[in-house]
């Protein structure tokens, strides 16, 4: 059973070292690696970075950083079958963006094959690797079991120079795709099916996104891993939890080939709630347009997150709060929302919209009258100041902030009621307005001039307080509220329905004509905002036109979701 991690009151005020830093501060006592940290992130080009990489970019880079050490972004290009170049570009592009400073050292494996054949070469030569014909189906069924030994395949026995000539031949295309492997001889019997003999090389007849067709045989990760981080000169090698059962096979190599020699060490990796992180289920989704891209803002991506509204910084201080552990465990999803909302509430500007309007015509105030009113830009920061915003007689509030017959506690607008208006007046209820289907079009009100925010006479309170624009002035922008893309906690680990089966038909939601108060206008691609009463909002980075904003609702002021499970 795994375990959560719940949102604490205030997380963020809970920081402590972790496990991993531990390693490395007896390391810099003993003067293991004469001092020296060197970490690296070794993503496979084939897909999009999900929440879960950027937990291990920060902690990467972030551990290179406080000891100052380095930090290399290297690429583990070895299936040319699932690699492309848009995956390389946007795994670059989301790493700088996080803030993992490479310092230009963009690496990639394949760079590193003519050596690695070559220490392949040399294992053969040793009698520690041999080239097979068997099947996969042959491979798999003479593997043995948790309680029986493997068996040895038929040329395990092959001479030193067969296997030579055979692997030449290999790399020179003699061979279809599949039909021999290098493998490695170690151990048919040993309790750990990593060391029974894996396979290093397969033949694989595809264009590489960077070598082209130079090859045609490609390592297997197990093979590569150990050999990347000594080429490079890693001194810690920090890799997620399922690597554990890998490490004795990454140190056997290694040691046999007697060059230098990382530390590998494990972590829990990040699991969340209400998603799924399998790039496999994530490039379904995509592709069976469930969403409309890698980087839709529903996406647990980088790149999804950072058109929705996330920060560096936010999600920095997610992955500071997850912590790193040595037992997995799932994640509350309220963890990372909590960590966008308390970021944007010290740095967002507010700014009203209103994204379903019900016009109102103030009877009393004059017709061709227009004041400007004083609006704080952020309460949490006097230095971001204040921005003025215009008043007249007719103005749009929130079609939900009137009702004829409201439920007990509803303090907002009623017939005969009064409510103040954010940074305005005091308005009153004369009369409804409706069409021919009996449905509410306009509200005619008066003000009392009184009770102007700030600066009025009056004594006069109301229990309510609601947001508006002014009619002739607002700019009329479309919002996408998006929201959690599944219903369930655990959307993949029911057996009996596919993860698709919990897919929220609510997930987006797109208002065309919602208005916002001036000042907005010439918003940029990338600007965050809080809108007040409503959440925290992005202008889209893709759909956003000249002729009209698109706003992405980054998060809610609140957890509705912890509410309705509540």
């Amino acid at each position: 059973m795994e375990e959560k991690n719940i949102p604490a009151e205030n997380p963020l005020e809970k920081k402590s070292k972790n496990f991993i830093y531990e390693i490395i501060d007896d390391d810099i006592r003993t003067n293991k690696w004469g001092g020296r940290v060197h970490t690296r992130f070794p993503p496979e080009p084939n897909g999009y970075l999900h929440i879960g990489h950027a937990k291990s970019i920060c902690l990467n880079f972030g551990i290179a950083k406080d000891y100052n050490g380095k930090f290399n972004l290297r690429f583990d290009d070895t299936n040319p079958e699932k690699e492309e170049v848009e995956y390389v570009e946007s795994i670059i592009e989301d790493v700088k963006w996080l803030g993992g400073n490479f310092e230009g050292r963009v690496l990639y494996a394949s760079d590193y094959f003519e050596q690695m054949y070559n220490w392949a070469v040399e294992l053969i030569k040793k009698g520690k690797a041999y080239v097979d014909d068997s099947s996969a189906d042959e491979i798999r069924e003479s593997r043995g079991t948790l309680t029986e030994p493997g068996k040895d395949s038929l040329y395990r026995n092959r001479s030193i120079e067969e296997n030579v000539n055979l692997f030449e031949r290999m790399r020179n295309g003699e061979f279809k795709s599949g039909k021999k492997i290098l493998r490695a001889k170690i151990d048919m019997a040993s309790p750990n099916f990593n060391m029974r003999d894996p396979i290093m090389y397969r033949i694989v007849h595809a264009e590489h996104h960077s070598q082209g067709n130079k090859w045609c045989i490609y390592p297997t990760y197990d093979w590569a891993h150990g050999l990347e981080d000594s080429i490079e000169r890693i001194t810690h090698s920090i890799c997620t939890l399922e690597f554990e059962n890998h490490r004795p096979l990454y140190d056997w190599f290694l040691n046999e080939l007697g060059i230098y020699h990382p530390q590998q060490i494990e972590f829990a990796r990040l699991n969340l709630n209400y998603t799924v992180m399998s790039k496999r289920k994530l490039l379904q989704l995509v592709r069976e347009k469930f969403v409309d891209d890698w980087d839709d803002p529903r996406m647990p991506t980088v790149s999804g997150l950072r058109r929705r509204g996330y920060t560096p910084e936010a999600i920095r201080n997610f992955a500071e709060i997850v912590g790193v552990a040595k037992r997995n465990a799932v994640t509350d999803i309220g963890l990372l929302e909590f960590a966008i909302r308390d970021d944007l509430n010290k740095h967002a500007q507010r700014a009203m919209a209103v994204l379903k309007p019900l016009k109102v015509v103030i009877i009393n105030y004059p017709e061709n009258k227009i004041e400007e009113l004083d609006a704080v830009n952020n309460p949490e920061d006097p230095l971001m100041g204040t921005r003025k915003i215009p008043f007249s007689r007719e103005i749009y509030i929130e079609q939900t902030d009137f009702m004829e017959n409201p439920p007990k506690g509803y303090h907002r607008l009623i017939p005969g009621g009064e409510v103040r208006l954010r940074y305005a007046y005091i308005i009153k209820c004369e009369e409804v307005i409706k069409n021919a289907n009996g449905e509410v079009v306009e509200l005619h009100c008066t003000f009392d001039p009184d009770t102007k925010s700030g600066t009025g006479t009056s004594n006069k309170k109301v229990k309510g307080t609601i947001h508006w624009v002014e009619a002739n002035s607002a700019v009329e922008v479309e919002v996408r509220l998006y929201d959690r893309l599944f219903t369930v906690e655990e959307p993949d680990s029911n057996k009996d329905k596919n993860f698709l089966d919990f897919i929220n038909p609510n997930s987006l939601e797109i208002i065309s004509n919602a208005l916002i108060e001036p000042s907005l206008k010439d918003s940029k691609p990338g600007n965050r905002y809080q809108f007040e009463r409503h959440g925290y909002f992005c202008v889209d980075t893709k759909y956003t036109t000249p002729e009209k904003l698109v706003f992405n609702r980054t998060v809610t002021l609140k957890d509705s979701w912890g509410n309705k499970a509540k």
